[in-house]
């Protein structure tokens, strides 16, 4: 069946020669007149015990057939086109053929009354055998057709390893509609040419060999069962796969994927995965004992963090999940997907700004909730550059009126979402959380302090580069290729610290059942990546050549960016915690009087629009923050 189907187009577009069909014909007509002498024979006919008669009905048989078919040409009639119309040709064949055999009959004087009614069925069944071949051999190719377009809709792949997952995976692609398992491929030399579950296991050590592989099979991808193997083979068979236009695809672990949904569940590989990490492991049952049956509020719930916030919070079986957004929108479209996905969740969408206060108290009084994740932020460094005074009501002001509310209503916890940029600001963006940090952490300490009555425990953590979140590299990158280019980078050196959106969250999970109160939490980022090299990488999963088929274009470093981003996580400037992967940050500590006083002037400085003014206190009171690239360089001590 495979090489029918290699084969197809070839023989699908061929008819039939001519030659050959006038030979069917033939062939089914002589039959017809053979099977009504025999017929005639069983019925003890004596007229058919003549030698003279059977070879006279033979002969004549052939000849009026070829004579009717010739003059009538029904052998230029395409069978897979044949039609109703063609019927009535064929009939009339069939009729002049025994015209023919019944004049050959009657020189030979062999014209009797049971040779008319033999003659009659000859014609009738003769014209309905050629018709119903030519029905039948339709019906064939239609349904051969079918059957070799459905397998040419199978993508042929190799699972790759020979683990149990691999295993398990081709046991679970058997008689799938959509990839057909062709074998294994490892990395071990010694297992080539092996057989696991009934699949040969096939090895390479080279291009040239795999692409002889890939066409010896007409490969249409691979199927990785572990990101960490995607990772491995990132510079090797990952790079082979993208300049041979195979597809990358990786599958869950077999025990996640509902039966008979395989190909909903294998994708193609995104950037992530090759950025990604072990998986970080978090206390669930913590976090459920944490969360259950509570209230949870969300500021930003429908921003790239908020709403997975909210997509794992809708797991851990809290008691209801209030949303707080002003983006309408983004917050319509939360709301679809929660009441699809977690038809049992109780949850309440509140359009609303933590700059209103009012309105912030309203979803507090209305639905007390227990514990608050504050993702709510303006994000992005160089409009927050063009647009200080908004980023200072935002992430200052609008976290102050949050924290305030917890404390206000006995929140249990709060945990504040923050970012690497308040390391060493070097822009207004940065900064602000770095704000918005001190006034948290001095409000925390001052009611563990009882300088402050409340009993709200408050958590930071501070998070590095996320992918794929809105406005990120990785979708404009994305928007980018697929309009054809150019992919542009600020700076050929630029270096970032990743982590995904799911990590992201799962951190803040995690941080919020350790005891972490009043302390910033960061995470271990790993190495940083260079975005250079991820636009490449980018444009070559997407099966084009870097610079050739996509420009790369590098348009400087923006207001504020830094060409590389610090540190977050080292022994130097962090202690450990419980978790290997979330440590406590080394920060200066403020008074909370003096916070409070602080983000009360910024704030009037920032409705006033009094920008330099508002720019100078914000160094006076984060001396470490030096604008970089930007046009508040002036306001820096020389």
């Amino acid at each position: 069946m495979l090489g029918l189907g290699k084969n197809f187009d070839k023989y699908s577009t061929r008819f039939l020669g001519r030659r050959y069909v006038f030979l069917m014909d033939l062939v089914i007509s002589f039959i017809v007149s053979v099977a009504i002498a025999v017929i005639a024979f069983l019925l003890k006919e004596d007229v058919v015990l003549s030698r003279t008669f059977n070879f006279c009905w033979g002969i004549s048989s052939i000849v009026g057939s070829a004579v009717m078919f010739l003059a009538l040409r029904t052998y230029v009639i395409i069978i897979r086109h044949f039609s109703f119309k063609d019927t009535l040709i064929y009939g009339l064949a069939a009729f002049g053929k025994v015209c023919i055999m019944a004049l050959a009959l009657f020189v030979f004087g062999l014209l009797e009354p049971v040779v008319i009614v033999m003659l009659i069925a000859d014609a009738v069944f003769s014209a309905m055998a050629l018709c119903m071949v030519r029905v039948v051999m339709i019906y064939v190719y239609d349904a051969y057709k079918r059957k070799i377009r459905v397998l040419q809709q199978r993508a042929r792949v190799l699972v790759y390893g020979y683990n149990d997952k691999s295993v398990a995976m081709v046991t679970r692609l058997r008689g799938s509609r959509h990839y057909e398992v062709v074998g294994l491929i490892s990395t071990d030399s010694h297992l080539a040419n092996a057989m696991i579950a009934d699949q040969r296991v096939y090895h390479f050590d080279s291009f040239e060999q795999f692409e002889e592989l890939s066409r010896n099979f007409s490969l249409g991808g691979i199927i990785f069962t572990a990101e960490r193997d995607v990772v491995v083979e990132q510079d090797r068979l990952v790079r082979y796969c993208s300049e041979l236009g195979l597809k990358v695809l990786i599958a869950p672990a077999v025990d996640e994927v509902p039966e008979g949904a395989e190909s909903f569940r294998i994708r193609k590989i995104k950037i992530e995965d090759l950025l990604g990490r072990d998986e970080i492991q978090i206390s669930m049952d913590a976090i459920r004992q944490n969360f259950k049956d509570k209230v949870v509020l969300v500021t930003g719930a429908a921003g790239s963090i908020g709403s997975e916030l909210c997509r794992q919070l809708a797991g851990f079986g809290i008691g209801r999940l209030i949303l707080f957004d002003n983006a309408e929108t983004p917050m319509h479209n939360l709301r679809l997907e929660l009441e699809e996905h977690y038809p049992d969740l109780k949850f309440v969408p509140v359009i609303g700004d933590v700059r209103q206060a009012s309105r912030l108290d309203f979803a507090f009084r209305t639905y007390k909730p227990q514990v608050v994740f504050h993702a709510a932020a303006y994000k992005h460094v160089p409009l927050m550059e063009e647009n200080p005074c908004e980023a200072v009501l935002v992430n200052v002001a609008g976290s102050r009126n949050v924290a305030d509310k917890c404390i206000e209503y006995g929140v249990e916890k709060m945990v504040m979402i923050s970012t690497d940029k308040a390391v060493n600001p070097t822009n207004i963006m940065g900064c602000t959380k770095r704000l918005a940090e001190i006034y948290v952490q001095s409000l925390g300490r001052a009611v563990a302090a009882g300088k402050v009555r409340g009993n709200t425990k408050f958590v930071t953590t501070r998070f590095g580069n996320v992918l794929g979140s809105n406005g990120s590299v990785i979708p404009r990158f994305r928007e980018q290729i697929e309009r054809g280019g150019p992919v542009t980078v600020t700076d050929k050196e630029i270096t970032r610290y990743f982590m995904t959106i799911p990590e992201a969250c799962r951190l803040v999970m995690e941080a919020a059942t350790l005891p972490t109160e009043n302390r910033i939490c960061v995470f271990d980022m790993g190495q940083p990546v260079k975005i250079d090299r991820l636009a490449r990488r980018m444009i070559e999963l997407a099966g084009f050549v870097p610079d050739k088929d996509i420009e790369i274009v590098y348009t400087g470093l923006r207001p504020g960016e830094k060409l590389y981003e610090e540190v977050l996580s080292n022994k130097e400037n962090t202690d450990g915690t419980s978790h290997d992967r979330i440590r406590i940050a080394r920060v200066r500590e403020y008074d909370y009087d003096d916070a409070i006083a602080a983000v009360a002037e910024l704030e009037t400085l920032s409705r006033e629009v009094r920008i330099p003014e508002m720019v100078k206190l914000m160094k006076q009171i984060v001396p470490e923050y030096i604008s970089n690239n930007s046009r508040f360089e002036e306001f820096d001590k020389k």
